[in-house]
């Protein structure tokens, strides 16, 4: 592991895109964290390009019961990825927890994110379980699609601590440490994340991915407890749509780290599966194959079918593969390159890597 220390204690990050109607909700629930004596912590609030008052509002709504000191800095460029860069530049703690402005922690979380981290050195990454809490009644198909919510998990044992694949952007908390080798070793977000009305998806799954790339461990614990609440206008038919096809559009960027951490064995076929060619081709071959999906979905009909939803997800992933079509191969032999010349050699996805390409 890399040898820079931070000082011990938490850093909560909120990214916040004007905020100054979210933030009277969810800034009571740090104001109550329950914190042991000596354990230090601080709120950092990013203000993300605002125009709403957000910056203000989070300084008068703190000082009037302050805990921990509250820091507020700006990031002008639009975009969750650039906000949360800059809180990692401004987190004073090992421990940075991002909490989205619609996150409500529970009251040990700051205790419970000090003590999975310190347990754990391997961890470079934790998160736990998320409840929706709704401004209006859910639709009858929200249940199906919670996962675009970060409502959850659905995997695994929700009542049991174990190492992950991935983990909810909401709620992640990140060793400050292993964001800096991150950057040491020349990584840069190829996804930037929501950019205000933007839906754009997948910079979480990449910094995972990243994180275990360097031969860092994801961790769930069911005791890390947030209630995500969902407004009205999220729970729309039309914008759970946009939702997919925003996650279309991200699989492609995410295509390279999942080849990099595939551990198929070396094949022709495998070979030519990860080549623009082949995604492309595969995309307009599963369109095509499904007529009344793409029909229904272009007509804009059936609210709930997950097939309208399969669709835009397919489209989202084929408008992408066309922008990158010049830079797609040669972004998964970049990933690949920097995956087998990682100092981590000893990584698990690692090693399975080098028996792939060999």
């Amino acid at each position: 592991m890399p040898a820079t220390q931070f000082s011990t204690g938490v850093s909560i990050v909120i990214c916040c895109h004007n905020s100054a109607t979210r933030l009277p909700q969810m800034l009571p629930y740090l104001r109550a964290q329950e914190v042991p004596s000596g354990l230090c912590w601080e709120v950092v609030v990013v203000d993300n390009a605002s125009t709403d008052g957000t910056a203000q509002i989070a300084r008068e709504l703190w000082l009037a019961n302050m805990k921990a000191p509250l820091r507020i800095v700006d990031e002008p460029r639009l975009g969750l990825s650039f906000a949360r860069q800059t809180g990692f530049k401004e987190a004073r703690y090992e421990y940075v927890s991002f909490l989205d402005d619609d996150n409500w922690a529970a009251p040990n979380w700051v205790q419970t994110v000090n003590e999975v981290m310190t347990r754990h050195s391997e961890v470079g990454a934790c998160g736990g379980y998320s409840e929706a809490v709704f401004e209006s009644e859910p639709p009858s198909w929200f249940e199906n699609h919670k996962i675009y919510y970060a409502v959850g998990p659905d995997w695994g044992d929700p009542a049991s601590p174990s190492y992950r694949d991935l983990l909810w952007g909401a709620g992640l908390t990140i060793r400050k440490s292993a964001w800096r080798q991150l950057v040491d070793n020349s990584f840069r977000f190829r996804l930037i994340g929501r950019q205000g009305t933007k839906l754009l998806a997948g910079e979480d799954t990449e910094l995972c991915f990243a994180l275990r790339l360097n031969g860092w461990r994801l961790y769930y614990d069911p005791r890390l407890r947030l209630r995500h609440y969902m407004c009205a206008a999220r729970l729309q038919w039309s914008h759970l749509r946009k939702l997919y096809r925003g996650d279309g559009k991200a699989s492609v960027d995410l295509d390279a780290y999942g080849f990099a951490l595939a551990t198929n064995d070396a094949s022709l076929k495998l070979r030519l599966k990860m080549t623009w060619q082949w995604q492309a081709l595969a995309v307009i071959k599963r369109l095509a194959g499904q007529p009344s999906k793409s029909l229904t979905a272009l007509c804009g009909l059936a609210e709930g079918d997950s097939g309208v939803t399969w669709v835009e997800s397919q489209i989202g992933r084929l408008v992408r593969l066309l922008q990158l079509r010049g830079k797609y191969n040669s972004s998964v032999r970049q990933m690949q390159h920097f995956a087998l010349n990682n100092e981590n050699r000893d990584n698990f996805a690692v090693t399975q890597l080098k028996r792939k390409v060999s």
